[in-house]
């Protein structure tokens, strides 16, 4: 097995030990050598996990002091994904800040009318399936593939489309968990992809490529309690 997969495999390890220990945020994981030797891999191994894990919000290092939690995975994300691949689920993310972001500041300055059309409809089918209380990942998937349809750059689908698998299980992850809480989560979520349309809609490029970044970075941060 590669390095890569098993980093993966490490990443998903101490996902796993942070849950069955129910640790929270501020507590220190196992030094780099003690996870190593638990997990039998190398340190260099561990150490890989450990910097994805921190850029996607998990864990923090400290200079000195090793890796501390900073936030737990919900345990729900296990019904939508194999642990074993939330590494690379959760590293879409990193691909979708760039992509998604600069595909939403193309949208607003070369969408037609009738990309807006679209555009308009499908946050109308979004806010429906939203504030009703089924899934809505198909509404969400809509929404954000319009948007790349309307950077008339074939190359934004494309990408997008490639990245089909990992979006769709955070999109109902994300829609699930939410649902889990109160009403505010599901607003929130709203809210944010109101912002997006609204700046496409009055051709303000940076503000929506600036929406799109919060509402990517808000999602992320609705996988953790």
């Amino acid at each position: 097995m590669n390095e890569g997969r098993l980093a993966d495999r490490a990443y998903s390890n101490i996902v796993e030990l942070i849950n069955a220990h129910r640790l929270v945020a501020g507590d220190r994981l196992p030094a780099e050598g003690k996870l190593a030797a638990d997990f039998g891999m190398s340190r260099t191994v561990v150490r890989e996990a450990l910097v994805r894990l921190a850029a996607d919000g998990i864990t923090e290092a400290r200079r000195g002091a090793g890796s501390f939690v900073k936030r737990r995975p919900s345990e729900r994300l296990g019904a939508h994904l194999p642990m074993d691949e939330l590494s690379t689920t959760m590293g879409s993310y990193e691909v979708r800040f760039v992509v998604e972001a600069e595909a939403a500041r193309l949208a607003a300055m070369r969408r037609s009318s009738h990309q807006l059309d679209m555009i308009e409809q499908a946050m109308a089918d979004l806010r429906k399936a939203l504030l009703e209380t089924g899934p809505a990942h198909r509404e969400d998937m809509a929404l954000h593939r319009a948007i790349a349809l309307a950077t008339a750059n074939p190359a934004f689908v494309s990408t997008f489309d490639c990245m089909f698998a990992d979006i769709d299980r955070i999109m109902r992850a994300g829609v699930d968990i939410s649902r889990s809480r109160p009403p505010e989560a599901i607003a929130a979520m709203l809210a944010e992809h109101e912002m997006i349309v609204e700046a496409i809609h009055a051709q303000d490029p940076d503000g929506a490529a600036l929406a799109m970044r919060w509402h990517l970075s808000q999602g992320r941060k609705r996988l953790m309690p």
